[in-house]
């Protein structure tokens, strides 16, 4: 095969274009069998050495959500006490989580110090298995998208308090904390960009040497 369709590449087009950070969240359930079978696409993502490093934590319980919310409530109020002027009238406006309504709440994290993959390519940027991790969540995020779910990540968090709250093993280091569930309204534009907090590029930063 030298490359997919016409029809196929629009679509996967769309999927990029419509993958939006979503945090207002209808209540209904998901099935489990789709949540199954988007996170089989972790097995499939690339990682440094084949380390596969990612660790997934589902949280359940209402302990632990509550412990997860209160951790975001408390950071996002330091969050907005870095800010002035403008810049906090927005911000004080803005909902960065949905951990109040997502139906599937999950954490990844990611195990630095596994032995899986001999540390191949891990040497001179032990990082890589941070990024492997974020790939990892990326394949993720498409797969929920394509079938109509979406997600939302949360980084405004305590990591070591999380990691305390959830038990999990030491040296786990956070990537995120993600909402899952059918998205109120579906969007192309980032909700930071239509709250007027920052705009996108239409191109990447490039310099040609």
């Amino acid at each position: 095969m030298t490359g997919f369709s016409p029809n196929f590449q629009s679509d996967l087009w769309s999927l990029i274009r419509m993958r939006r950070d979503v945090r207002r969240f209808k209540p209904d359930a998901i099935d489990p069998e789709i949540v199954d079978r988007c996170l089989r696409s972790f097995s499939l993502a690339p990682s440094v050495g084949l380390s596969e490093p990612w660790r997934i934590v589902m949280v359940n319980s209402a302990e632990g959500r509550a412990a997860a919310r209160e951790n975001f409530l408390e950071a996002n109020a330091d969050a907005l006490a870095g800010y002035s002027g403008d810049d906090a009238k927005i911000y004080s406006g803005l909902k960065l989580s949905g951990m109040d309504l997502s139906p599937v709440q999950m954490s990844v994290w990611c195990d630095a110090g596994t032995t899986k993959g001999k540390g191949l390519g891990a040497g001179t940027m032990p990082e890589m298995k941070a990024y492997s991790c974020v790939s990892a969540v990326m394949q993720f995020w498409l797969m929920l998208k394509a079938h109509g779910v979406g997600m939302g990540w949360v980084s405004i968090l305590d990591p070591d308090r999380l990691a305390r709250d959830l038990d999990v093993p030491d040296g786990w280091k956070l990537i995120g904390y993600f909402c899952i569930g059918y998205p109120e309204e579906e969007h192309e534009t980032p909700e930071l960009e239509r709250a007027g907090w920052e705009q996108r590029q239409a191109l990447p930063d490039m310099l040609v040497r």
